[in-house]
């Protein structure tokens, strides 16, 4: 059975002794590698990194189509009027309740 292989990349770092020191009792500590332990670590660092970029591009994004949509409003296409006109009639019967109705 043959089994996939994965391209590799390698990835060094010149660091002080007692930086190695440090990441070494870290990843025993976690019962990892040294190499397993800081390529989790700068794995999860890259994720939330990107996640927050992420989040704050597209919020940006959101809100800024949000407040122009809220300036420069589509009219209502069909299917929303009917809805509408659903809605007021439902309101006139006394089906639903509401104290603030639009244009009622």
């Amino acid at each position: 059975m043959a089994m996939a292989t994965q391209e590799r990349g390698r990835i060094t770092a010149r660091v002080p002794a007692v930086l190695v020191e440090k990441l070494q009792e870290a990843a025993d500590l976690s019962g990892a590698t040294l190499n397993q332990f800081v390529v989790q670590a700068a794995l999860e660092k890259a994720e939330k990194v990107i996640d927050k970029e992420h989040a704050l591009r597209f919020s940006a994004e959101d809100a800024a189509m949000f407040i122009d949509m809220l300036d420069n409003p589509r009219p209502p296409n069909n299917a929303m009027a009917r809805a509408y006109e659903r809605y007021k009639a439902k309101l006139a019967n006394g089906i639903i309740r509401n104290s603030v109705v639009a244009g009622a």
